[in-house]
Order: C-alpha cells, then sequence, then structure tokens
C-alpha cells in the first residue's frame, strides 16, 4: 500500500456495507465457485483496511448494516447510483441478491435530505447501480450484456437528468462495466479493451482518445475495479502493470489485499458506492 498523500482536493463521500456475512455459497458470475474455501474474517481485515484507508486520505465513509443471508452485500457499489443527489435505486438480476435493491433504498430514504439525498426512484428496470454506471463530469457510462438491462439506460438519464451512454459487454469475466472500465478523473477513464463489442470499442475511442488501456493480465485480476480520486488510485496488489501506468499519469497508487472478496467476483471499487450530493 502506498503512503497517504494527505487530503485531497475533491473529498469523496462512501458508502460501504461490512461483509459480516460474506460467503460464497452460489455462482452468479465465473469467479463465484461455491466449492471454495472462504476465509471470512480474512474478508473483513480486507474490507477495513479498505475503509480505513479512505478514512487517511481525508474521505468520509457511512456504512449500511449488512443484512444476514445476503453475503454480496458487501458490494455496495451495486446498490444504487447517486448523481446530484438523486438516487437511482438498484434493481437485481438474480434472485439471490433481489432483496439488496429495498434494503439500500431504505437507507437512502432513511438518511433522506440532511445527508443531501433530495429524490429517490425505485426502478421498473434491472439495474446494477454503479457495477453498470460509471458517472464523469459530462455524461454516464452504462454497461449492459450480463447484468444491466439496456431500458435501465434510459431510465437513469430520464431521472438523473445526465446523458447516459451505451457500452455492450461481452466477456463474461468483466460480468458488470467497473470491473472493466474506471474512471481516472472526471474526464479521464482507463479501460480493457477486450471486455467490449466492437462498437462500444469504437464509441470509447470517439470519446477518450487518450484513455488509457489496460492489459488482459491487469483486467484479469480485477485491476480495473478500482477506485480513483483524482490525485490517488486504490487497486488490487496484483494489478502491477497498471499501477505503473498510473503513476506515469502522476496518480499515487496505493495497492489493497482484495483478493479474498475476488472470490466472489469484486474488488476495491465493488465494495464503495459514491454518494454524489446535490450541487451547492
Amino acid at each position: 500500500m502506498g503512503s497517504p498523500t494527505g487530503p485531497v482536493r475533491n473529498r469523496r463521500h462512501y458508502l460501504m456495507c461490512r461483509p459480516t456475512y460474506f460467503a460464497v455459497d452460489y455462482a452468479i458470475n465465473p469467479w463465484m465457485d461455491p466449492a471454495a474455501e472462504v476465509d471470512r474474517e480474512r474478508a473483513i481485515r480486507q474490507w477495513e483496511a479498505l475503509r480505513d484507508l479512505y478514512l487517511e486520505l481525508g474521505h468520509r465513509v457511512s456504512e449500511i448494516t449488512p443484512v444476514e443471508g445476503l453475503p454480496d452485500m458487501v458490494f455496495a457499489a451495486n446498490g444504487a447510483l447517486v448523481v446530484d443527489g438523486r438516487v437511482y435505486g438498484a434493481r437485481f438480476a438474480s434472485a439471490e441478491r433481489t432483496p439488496e435493491g429495498p434494503a439500500y433504498l431504505d437507507w437512502f430514504r432513511k438518511a433522506g435530505v440532511s445527508e443531501g439525498f433530495v429524490e429517490t426512484s425505485e426502478p421498473k428496470y434491472v439495474n446494477e447501480g454503479e457495477g453498470d454506471f460509471i458517472t464523469l463530469d459530462d455524461l454516464i457510462l452504462a454497461g449492459t450484456g450480463f447484468r444491466t438491462d439496456a431500458a435501465a439506460h434510459q431510465e437513469a438519464e430520464r431521472f438523473l437528468g445526465r446523458p447516459v451512454v451505451t457500452l455492450q459487454l461481452v466477456d463474461p469475466r468483466f460480468y458488470h462495466l467497473d470491473t472493466a472500465l474506471c474512471a481516472l478523473s472526471g474526464t479521464q477513464i482507463a479501460y480493457y479493451p477486450g471486455a467490449f463489442s466492437a462498437g462500444s470499442r469504437k464509441v470509447l475511442r470517439a470519446l477518450y482518445p487518450d484513455a488509457l488501456t489496460a492489459t488482459e493480465e491487469d483486467a484479469a485480476v480485477l485491476g480495473l475495479n478500482a477506485v480513483c480520486d483524482g490525485s490517488n488510485a486504490i487497486l488490487p496488489a496484483e494489478a502491477t502493470g497498471l499501477a505503473a501506468r498510473l503513476r506515469a499519469l502522476g496518480l499515487t497508487v496505493h495497492h489493497v489485499e482484495i483478493d479474498e472478496l475476488r472470490k466472489a467476483g469484486g474488488g476495491a471499487k465493488c465494495c464503495t458506492l459514491e454518494l454524489r450530493g446535490a450541487p451547492d
């Protein structure tokens, strides 16, 4: 792990969920093997290290209470999409995770205006929150192909008042957009081209001609399931090539051990839902 750089210019507010009930009891993505051994206490330690790093970097972290019987609730990024204080709720594709949507939306409704959430929306279409929506300054990139319905992209655009660009995912290892693409700033991204259809690769090249393209080796350890605040990049320890390229861009890289949670197909970003409040 790198050394914290002190307070960041843009303090972020994150929502996280302790992996109190983390397990791999079913398989809904290629990473999950119910026969594999899972060390829950180690998963908790890895999660705590990630949370503590955010705090050391000057960010704010809120926590939602985990619900017994929902082992994937630790992946808070899937729980909603929050832009300008407007909360677009999640509607999960799998029966195993379906109860998470109401649990997260209930947290936002209780947090309410005092936390800067001005309106919530219960979705009509299947979507898995920030797992398939990545917010940049001028638009939202949205993934489809495995989990989120393309119709949810239009629903989110109407509710949030932001343009949404649809991208087609084609490799089941990268079942959510945030496993194949991350925002480095409000105007710059990194992505793995092999995760996308030919048409979507063309869209990304047109929108972000200077984007950083990751190797399959770094993508295969969920290196792109990273969190970046514009100054610091938090990514798995195994993504060494990507880390070097991010340093070359002037970012401070912080490696985290996240391999226990990766047994369910999640990384640092999966554990982290950004809460973007209403504009001042």
